[in-house]
């Protein structure tokens, strides 16, 4: 017998128990499912991750009072170091030679309102104009912040989107002005639309003066518990120079801070390769927890194939015997059953490919990731369903070939 009409007779014993060889696929569907579903979940996330860090620029180093907190502990042990300050900040701008923007950040929640209209929990940063330059903050209309904004102290905003919108409507917010922690400012520009980051809505945001920030916010911060410790965003020189901007800011501010050679750095350089590693780390870990739920799932499927496939050689013993009387090798008993159990797990890793295709377009509608399914993932998850089909499938071919004919031929 060649191997296509043993697939004929498969798919035609599958044909004739469509509900049994249904549920008998669950397993093996669902397992593929998943596999899909979520591999086209990670690399969405992954790639949104990617294009927001990119539009915070690349190449920017963020320095800070506590680094990276990645657990309670860390922000315990860090939370008492000195304070970042503005000084800080201009001493690497005038020299570190790899260094060619520096803006110190400070930032503050606050109610923002205008007339009867107003948006909480804004995100208001105090800054300087090179902020701007440096995390890619495109101006949508009016004017960028100026030196002698921050000179003078004045109290102008620069706003995003989600104020612009909430706040104004269709008017022109340019000129009008709009209270911020009870604080009048002047709009002097508003921001391109960015869009939302893990949940976080990047355009409720009101950039200020730093000058006017210290002004009016450092005592809320300080009420707060939140310490006033600055962020320094630092632009190096271009791409090549990272690592050595990296070394010359670690170089100045250990002196700057008195730090012991013998002692660790007592603040943190933060780059977009580390908060990409951090996040490919923690979607290899629901990965991972994910591959045990479909091995499981998988797992429960083979045994119910196995079973089903243990049935059908029972249901079959003098049709395995009456081939085996006109002629039929035991490979051609052995080749059949193990291809009908492979079609089986097969056919249920097709429907899960195919769900899985539709949960990936189902993700990118209603939490707007940009997840498709990858070729790979497509190969890895027919794989994995054949393989099922062959392992469990193996034992009960093997027994149908290993039959004697003769007591398969007075089996009543």
């Amino acid at each position: 017998m060649n191997i296509w009409e043993s697939i004929r007779l498969a798919f035609d014993a599958i044909r004739a128990h469509k509900l049994r060889s249904g549920l008998t696929t669950l397993g093996i569907m669902i397992g593929v499912l998943t596999v899909i579903g979520m591999l086209a979940l990670i690399d969405g996330f992954n790639k949104m991750v990617a294009k927001q860090l990119s539009s915070l620029g690349t190449t920017t180093l963020y320095v800070q009072k506590q680094g990276l907190v990645m657990s309670h502990d860390d922000w315990l042990k860090t939370r008492g170091r000195k304070n970042l300050t503005i000084a800080d900040a201009y001493s690497l701008r005038d020299n570190c030679p790899s260094v060619m923007r520096v803006a110190p950040i400070l930032e503050n929640m606050a109610t923002v309102k205008h007339g009867r209209e107003e948006v909480l929990g804004s995100s208001i940063v105090g800054t300087t104009p090179e902020y701007q330059f440096i995390a890619n903050q495109e101006m949508e209309d009016g004017r960028a912040m100026s030196p002698m904004d921050l000179e003078r102290s004045r109290p102008v905003a620069i706003i995003g989107f989600t104020l612009t919108d909430k706040l104004f409507g269709r008017q022109d917010p340019i000129g009008k002005e709009l209270a911020i922690g009870g604080n009048r400012f002047e709009v002097i520009g508003t921001l391109s639309k960015k869009g939302s980051f893990l949940g976080n809505d990047q355009d409720n945001i009101a950039i200020i003066p730093i000058s006017t920030f210290q002004k009016l916010f450092t005592g809320q911060i300080r009420n707060r518990g939140r310490g006033g410790s600055v962020t320094i965003a630092v632009q190096p020189l271009d791409a090549d120079r990272i690592e050595s901007a990296k070394d010359e800011i670690t170089e100045l501010l250990r002196r700057r801070r008195r730090v012991p050679p013998s002692k660790p750095d007592d603040f943190g350089i933060v780059t977009a390769d580390q908060v990409m590693d951090i996040f490919k780390k923690i979607t290899a870990g629901v990965f991972g927890l994910m591959i045990g739920v479909t091995l499981l799932s998988l797992l429960v499927g083979g045994i119910g194939i196995m079973n089903i496939m243990l049935v059908s050689v029972s249901e079959r013993i003098k049709e395995i015997g009456i081939r085996k009387a006109i002629g039929a090798r035991r490979r051609d008993i052995m080749q059949q059953f193990l291809i009908e159990a492979v079609a089986l797990s097969t056919v249920g890793g097709v429907a899960g490919m195919v769900l899985g295709f539709v949960l990936a377009g189902l993700i990118s509608l209603t939490i707007k990731l940009p997840s498709t399914v990858s070729w790979w993932s497509v190969l890895l998850g027919f794989g994995f369903s054949a393989a099922v089909g062959i392992f469990f499938g193996w034992y009960p071919a093997r027994r149908a070939a290993e039959m004697d004919p003769i007591e398969a031929l007075r089996y009543e």
